[in-house]
């Protein structure tokens, strides 16, 4: 999956209808299949620890999705294979019964072989359905929801995929193939925001014209104090600093909790970093971290810390959004096909880097803005019922399709997270 991510939010297309839909699902499911392609069935099946899933899983969840909220909206629609609801049924209770998320690798059984068969059968049914005339609105919108969910597994796909073959004393590489690339130290600069009233979060969807879900809106206004943000993330050799100087040793630069979690897990520095000091594991397998790339794989807490340290802080998700809102949607995406963090090319003026390469933590909680209203039915368990113990985490990674991501777009983990491709950028007060 290749493209240009350079839309800007003011130029995005409106929502995708009709033709424009067919051809942005057929994409977003090959993708996934281009991104499961280097997989035999065994690594398909594995499931490293109970937060990740096996990858042959996420292939029939997003094709269950579809049979589910698509197909299914016909009452005289037969499944494909009807006990396999319980099986790729992630979390919607009020479907019905699902199998318990951390079991996942214990489905050896349907195949992987069975899954991509059924993934066909319910591409071939979906398409005739649209061939055969329209679908209602409401069900073209639950279409293009369910592309935007697919985008969100082929990200987990990666990253579920990377700890699993970390967790292998092999270090097994998902692609060989992947490009080795090396960065020029870049200045941090600091760029200032003055107090001031600004709206966030995106117009209520599908009355909307561009895609957002539900969590993300509605607009409302906030007041945002005088602030400055980094122009870039910080970098892995900044973060080795940090290390040396102690950090996971001294409790006065965490949270509590963060602090248990660092004593009960023996944290010494960010997931997939040897303890040689010189390699991190990447889908490439080892290779040598380049001091000038972003840090990636922290905990919310490891972020927090870092900030702390540095006598700076987290931005807020406002302060995030505000200064990302107009700037160009591109960056090193998926379709960038890097599959890891890149070094800073831009030594010019503004913000670099706030899309693409790592999710930044953000000192947010994910909770409902001021008149959030789920969707209808069962999808309104897609968003809402998590708005309990997360952190909002902004601007994409580096395994996040360009047609997904967007300024308003908030994605959420608890704070002791590590295996996303997460980092920071640092904020602070001005007077």
């Amino acid at each position: 999956m290749r493209g240009s991510a350079s839309q800007t939010a003011a130029t995005r297309e409106p929502a995708p209808a009709g033709e424009t839909l067919v051809a942005r699902y057929r994409a977003v499911r090959a993708c996934s299949m281009v991104l499961a392609a280097p997989l035999s069935a065994e690594d398909a099946m594995l499931q490293s620890m109970p937060d990740a899933s096996p990858a042959k899983w996420h292939l029939a969840h997003t094709t269950w999705f579809f049979e589910r909220f698509v197909l299914g909206a016909d009452p005289h629609y037969a499944p494909v294979e009807p006990h396999w609801n319980v099986l790729f049924n992630s979390y919607y209770n009020s479907v019905g019964p699902f199998h318990a998320r951390a079991l996942r690798g214990l489905l050896s059984r349907p195949s992987l072989a069975a899954v991509l068969d059924y993934r066909r059968q319910v591409d071939g049914r979906l398409l005739e359905r649209l061939q055969a005339g329209p679908l209602d609105d409401a069900t073209l919108q639950v279409l293009e929801l369910g592309t935007h969910h697919e985008q969100q597994h082929q990200e987990l796909l990666l990253t579920d995929i990377k700890h699993a073959f970390w967790s292998n004393p092999l270090a097994p590489a998902y692609r060989k193939d992947l490009a080795i690339t090396r960065g020029e130290p870049r200045l941090l600069r600091w760029i200032s925001s003055e107090e001031k009233t600004v709206q966030i979060g995106a117009a209520p969807w599908p009355d909307a014209a561009a895609f957002a879900f539900d969590g993300e809106s509605p607009r409302h206004r906030v007041t945002l104090p005088a602030h400055a943000l980094a122009s870039r993330p910080v970098t892995n050799g900044e973060f080795n600093d940090f290390i040396a100087a102690g950090a996971y040793l001294n409790p006065g630069l965490w949270l509590s909790d963060g602090w248990d979690r660092v004593q009960a897990e023996g944290w010494q520095r960010p997931l997939y970093w040897h303890e040689d000091g010189v390699r991190e594991f990447t889908l490439a397998g080892w290779r040598e971290r380049d001091p000038h790339a972003p840090v990636c794989h922290l905990s919310g807490y490891e972020a927090d810390a870092f900030a702390r340290w540095a006598g700076a802080r987290l931005p807020t998700e406002a302060e995030w959004e505000h200064a990302a809102s107009g700037q160009a949607l591109s960056g090193n995406l998926l379709d960038a096909d890097a599959l890891h963090p890149q070094a800073c090319r831009d030594d010019g003026p503004g913000l670099q880097q706030l899309f693409g390469d790592v999710w930044e933590w953000t000192s947010s909680a994910y909770t409902a803005y001021p008149g959030f209203r789920p969707l209808p039915g069962a999808l309104g368990e897609y968003n809402g019922k998590f708005m309990s113990g997360q952190m909002i985490l902004r601007g994409g990674s580096c395994a996040t399709p360009a047609s997904h991501i967007r300024a308003t777009c908030r994605n959420f983990f608890p704070p002791h997270a590590r295996w996303q491709f997460s980092g920071l950028r640092l904020a602070k007060d001005l007077p």
